[in-house]
């Protein structure tokens, strides 16, 4: 158990606003205890449920309460009741009661959101079916106000299926016969449900692309209609004004533009106001791209200067919840630590995690690349595992490199397309996201390179790592290596991209009372710290560091934490011990830079 499962009150469970980008004056949260059942798929549902969940900590998970496994082919139910909220107030804290279309309180619409349930649900309130989705990761709502009662609780059921590594959808490092690299297959409900009332004329989503060479912010505000009042503060002092028409974007100009950087995360507050509705939201300006530095050699650049990203792997598993954290400050805690150790970058790793962990990178300042969630397979052996030891790059286009990379099935492709636009676009005004990571070392990897390309047209306002570790396809922005079982060296040869070691490192030290279990696994192992510590500092000074002036322009440490079998983190699982001195990683990485 982690410190924060420890101490976990199952009737306030995650309870802070669940969108920082879109922020209304209150919500309805229903984490906390809802009855569960595992038992066939039904129209109507069980007759009867098994005990008590809780949400949103998957049946996997020890916080659930439960501690059963969801198989493909069974039927998770969940149910609870609840009533329907009021208008909130506004984020000021002002009464609504004097609006035109609020006059009880009661008016408006009632949406039913969902942060991520895993894989296929379907969501009935009162009886009737409010809607279907399908995907485990992102987010997604339903407009459930004509499905409430007047007066009284309502009923609300969520039917769940997974069919978790067996099927071709995106399952992340989630396996069944889980083992190694691949953890404990988890499923249901992993992120917040929450419901809010709003007015019929509503903000639905907000777009900011900063600007910075133009010194002003694109916003778009996507609602059904009307014109929206857009209000720019700095520092709580009123810096721009402008009107913005529903769905279109306007560029707003901004005088004296402060930059963000993970030195000086500096965010600018908006209020947005659409009728009758107001949400308040942030940006932060920076600019993300690639270029030449003074001697020539292809660099990340932020804000037009080449920044080293410093980055450690970051899996955002947890051992009390498996996928979701056990409270918002377990989340400042790892990207907070991480930024001490005087990291400047996280890779998180094959999964989306909640809007709360991208707004604390924001705001907390600290760099993000952001992978897409792996799926199809089964993964074969010659693709996934030969080139961590052997240099193997295989074409991963046509039907014969579909059916080697376990992408033959089109639909399958074609989702994963899908759910890559979706993520985007959910993400997109994130401000510590620089780079986009389609594909990692193979996993159901394909057409890689026009992949590439369609990542680089849907967000051209960031660089991409087409494909993370092997089976390069000389696409993207970066030059993208894993290296675990030999000394990194630069190659020798060079194509124009910018060199990153994307994955290294991996040594592993087990420390009694802190394992997950009694396997041991890692790429390098040490039996104290004394000698990990030593290992540590020699791997980069001799490694790292000399390549950084050849042409190396980040590195991805592997890893944050320990993870399950996996004992190769800073962190153990629990995160109740770093495992080397702080003085000694900070030392480290402040080596790593351009000088």
């Amino acid at each position: 158990m982690t410190p924060w499962g420890e101490e976990l009150d199952p009737d306030e469970v995650l309870p802070e606003y669940p969108r920082p980008q879109l922020v209304r004056g209150g919500h309805l949260n229903l984490n906390g205890r809802w009855r569960y059942a595992f038992a066939p798929a039904e129209p109507d549902g069980p007759e009867a449920y098994d005990g008590e969940i809780i949400v949103p900590f998957s049946p996997e998970s020890p916080l659930s309460g439960v501690n059963r496994r969801l198989l493909p082919g069974e039927t998770l139910w969940y149910r609870r009741e609840f009533d329907a909220p009021d208008l909130p107030n506004d984020p000021d804290g002002s009464d609504r009661s004097d609006r035109s279309d609020a006059s009880d309180g009661r008016d408006g619409r009632v949406l039913l959101h969902f942060g991520a349930v895993d894989q296929w649900c379907r969501v009935t309130v009162n009886g009737a079916e409010a809607g279907t989705h399908d995907g485990g990761y992102l987010p997604f709502a339903f407009d459930v106000t004509g499905l409430l009662r007047d007066g009284g609780p309502n009923t609300l059921v969520v039917e769940v299926r997974d069919p978790s590594d067996t099927g071709d959808l995106g399952w992340g490092k989630q396996k069944l016969e889980r083992g190694g690299i691949w953890y404990t297959a988890q499923s249901g409900i992993w992120q917040t449900v929450w419901a809010e009332r709003v007015p019929n004329l509503f903000v639905e989503r907000l777009t900011f692309v900063p600007h910075l060479d133009d010194s002003c912010v694109e916003v778009t505000v996507h609602a059904a209609g009307g014109d929206a009042r857009v209000t720019v503060e700095a520092d709580g002092r009123t810096v721009a004004r402008a009107q913005a028409a529903a769905g279109t974007p306007v560029r707003i100009p901004l005088d004296d533009v402060h930059a963000w950087t993970p030195e000086d995360p500096f965010l600018y507050d908006v209020t947005v106001e659409l009728g009758d509705d107001t949400v308040t939201s942030y940006f932060g300006m920076r600019s993300f791209g690639v270029g030449p530095d003074e001697n020539g050699i292809p660099r990340l650049l932020l804000n037009g200067r080449p920044y080293f990203h410093a980055g450690v792997l970051d899996q955002g598993y947890w051992p009390d919840g498996m996928y979701t954290a056990p409270s918002d400050a377990a989340l400042v805690h790892d990207i907070a630590t991480m930024k001490r150790l005087g990291f400047t970058m996280l890779r998180k790793h094959i999964k989306v995690e909640p809007l709360r962990w991208y707004h604390h990178c924001d705001r907390l300042g600290i760099l993000v690349w952001q992978d897409f969630v792996s799926g199809g397979g089964p993964y074969r052996p010659e693709v996934v595992s030969a080139p961590a030891f052997l240099p193997v790059r295989l074409d991963d286009s046509g039907e014969r490199g579909h059916r080697r990379f376990g992408r033959a099935d089109a639909a399958a492709r074609e989702r994963f397309r899908r759910e890559m636009r979706e993520t985007v676009e959910h993400l997109r005004s994130v401000v510590s996201i620089a780079v986009w990571v389609p594909f990692n070392e193979g996993w159901g990897q394909f057409d890689a390179a026009d992949v590439a390309r369609e990542v680089a047209e849907l967000d051209p306002t960031r660089t991409v790592d087409h494909a993370s570790g092997w089976h390069d396809q000389g696409a993207g922005d970066l030059r993208s290596l894993h290296v675990y079982f030999r000394r990194f060296r630069v190659p020798r040869r060079r194509d124009g991209r910018v060199l990153v070691l994307s994955e290294y490192g991996g040594y592993n030290l087990r420390l009694d009372g802190h394992a997950w279990n009694d396997e041991d696994f890692g790429y390098r192992r040490y039996h104290d710290a004394a000698r990990f510590g030593g290992a540590f500092a020699r791997l980069h000074a001799l490694q790292i560091v000399p390549a950084i002036p050849l042409g190396l322009s980040a590195t991805v440490y592997t890893q944050l934490s320990d993870v399950e079998d996996e004992l190769n983190g800073l962190l153990t699982y629990d995160r109740k011990v770093c495992k080397l001195p702080e003085r000694l990683v900070r030392g480290v990485n402040r080596r790593l830079n351009f000088g």
